[in-house]
């Protein structure tokens, strides 16, 4: 046996973090204090400095928040990595710390609604320019790229809620042929599915509201990559800006991840059975889930990641038109008793919801309809109860009228 041999993923979600502390605790430890004391005036000194390591201020860092911090980057195989209040936080703060008026990003038209209308409107406020291009065709990202001014290529893998997988090799040489950098938001997937930075993608975000806390207990947020991106061009930002993630919730996090490869594969393999059933419901016409091989990108989602598709699925209801999908849609949801109606997910409980009126609402018409967000489309975060109630809870729904 080599005893110097890396330790596996499964080990490092149990074990990563800072060192105990002198009271030898066995669960990490939870340091609820807005500032630390400093031993004298000249170590004081250098830690403001940045010359000494040490705690100052919750605001900069906190051992319980660096303890999360150090166990998601191991799990991404990333150098480092920032908490942050929340996922869109973690999106916030890499476009503050990598984009200036006149830059450039080009951006998957299929991500999550909230990305769009940050990237798209809220930064044009400050003369960032955004292309939009569909997550799948990599012709139009090269198209859209601006020679000198682009900045930032940001897509998700897979998208929320059409599951659509973008191919992120080919994207990161892409990015890195133009002197751009790929971000790729792997909330669906977390490191236990998929690591995008060894397809070379510069940096991850994630919602570790989602399946890095997996039960649905706090908002929070990460980016990982580089050290040199991470230290050197964003925890200046986050220092100042404040885009900070609490030490509760860090410490729910971190213990959250503990049990993360465990809950996606149970997660993955309940939503494969439960979309291989959906697809056979007379009322369905259609299935998005990269498990299944009828998705577009099954063969790509199966060698970008190591498990059977994720957690999420969505489903369209059929009907004759709009206004009946969105009747129809609504008529199975509401017919659930198992499910939560929620545009939550990365839950123990079953989620589900309209996209086109909750994550997506604030979207226009033709933002939606480009984004292939219809009014029949329902999208289910499969949970761990047993995928039998689940399918008779929405086969209620789904039975003919």
């Amino acid at each position: 046996m080599n005893d110097e041999a890396p330790l596996h993923p499964d080990t490092l979600a149990v074990r990563e973090a800072l060192p105990r502390s002198a009271w030898g605790e066995h669960s990490e430890a939870l340091f609820l204090t807005s500032s630390f004391v400093q031993p004298d005036a000249a170590s004081a000194a250098a830690r403001f400095a940045g010359e000494e390591d040490g705690f100052i201020y919750s605001r900069f860092s906190n051992p319980t928040v660096t303890s999360m911090e150090r166990r998601l980057a191991a799990l991404e195989g990333a150098e480092a990595a920032l908490g942050t209040a929340s996922g869109m936080g973690a999106i916030l703060l890499v476009m503050l710390g990598l984009l200036k008026a006149g830059d450039h990003v080009v951006c998957s038209r299929s991500v999550f609604g909230a990305t769009l209308k940050l990237i798209g409107t809220e930064f044009a406020k400050f003369g960032v320019e955004a292309s939009f291009v569909p997550q799948t065709e990599v012709a139009a990202w090269r198209a859209a790229i601006r020679p000198g001014r682009t900045r930032l290529l940001f897509a998700e893998s897979p998208t929320n809620p059409l599951t659509e997988v973008c191919d992120i090799a080919a994207l990161a040489e892409l990015a890195h042929d133009a002197g751009a950098l790929l971000v790729v938001d792997n909330c669906f997937c977390s490191p236990a599915l998929q690591r995008p930075l060894e397809l070379g993608a510069d940096l991850v975000v994630h919602s570790g509201t989602k399946y890095l806390d997996g039960q649905g207990r706090v908002v929070a947020g990460a980016v990982c990559g580089s050290r040199e991106l991470i230290d050197g061009r964003l925890l200046p930002v986050q220092r100042s800006a404040g885009v900070t993630l609490s030490p509760f919730n860090a410490w729910v996090v971190l213990k959250g991840m503990e049990t993360l490869s465990l809950r996606m594969r149970a997660h993955s393999a309940a939503a494969l059975e439960l979309a291989r059933w959906l697809e056979q419901q007379p009322g369905v016409a259609r299935v998005h889930f990269p498990g299944l091989a009828s998705h577009p990108q099954h063969l790509l989602a199966m060698r970008q990641q190591s498990g059977q598709g994720g957690a999420v699925l969505s489903f369209e209801v059929a009907a004759v038109d709009a206004a009946a999908a969105r009747e129809r849609a609504f008529a199975v949801i509401d017919a659930t008793r198992l499910c939560s109606i929620t545009a939550n997910l990365g839950d123990t409980k079953t989620t589900i919801t309209h996209p086109a009126s909750t994550s997506h609402g604030r979207l226009s018409e033709e933002q939606r309809a480009a984004a292939g967000i219809t009014q029949g489309l329902i999208r289910v975060a499969v949970g761990l109860e047993h995928v039998g109630d689940l399918q008779r809870d929405l086969a209620r729904g789904l039975q003919p009228a």
